[in-house]
């Protein structure tokens, strides 16, 4: 898991990566402020999930892998707490994003 920081627009999306190439980086996730809504919506029994995406590595600030910070959890501990189900099971490898 993966927190992607992009420039033009800024954004930040959570996700599992699925390839990094020298073309991009291709990822299954969700915009980071969509993530609490969606653990919510998750945790109520309705549907959500995770999208395929693939951003151009000239977009890509910088990423980060996911990881506690001392006693701080990771966003997919704080995650799967919320909805009460794994980050393994909505991020889940669904499709590889290849556009390289």
């Amino acid at each position: 898991m993966v927190l992607l920081t992009l420039h033009s627009p800024r954004q930040k999306f959570f996700g599992l990566l699925l390839e990094l190439s020298p073309c991009g980086v291709g990822l299954r996730g969700v915009p980071v402020e969509s993530l609490e809504d969606m653990a919510r919506q998750i945790r109520g029994g309705e549907h959500a999930s995770a999208s395929t995406l693939f951003f151009p590595m000239h977009r890509v600030e910088r990423m980060e892998l996911d990881e506690p910070a001392g006693e701080l959890p990771s966003l997919g501990e704080s995650f799967a707490e919320s909805a009460g189900r794994s980050v393994a099971e909505i991020f889940g490898h669904r499709s590889k994003a290849g556009v390289c």
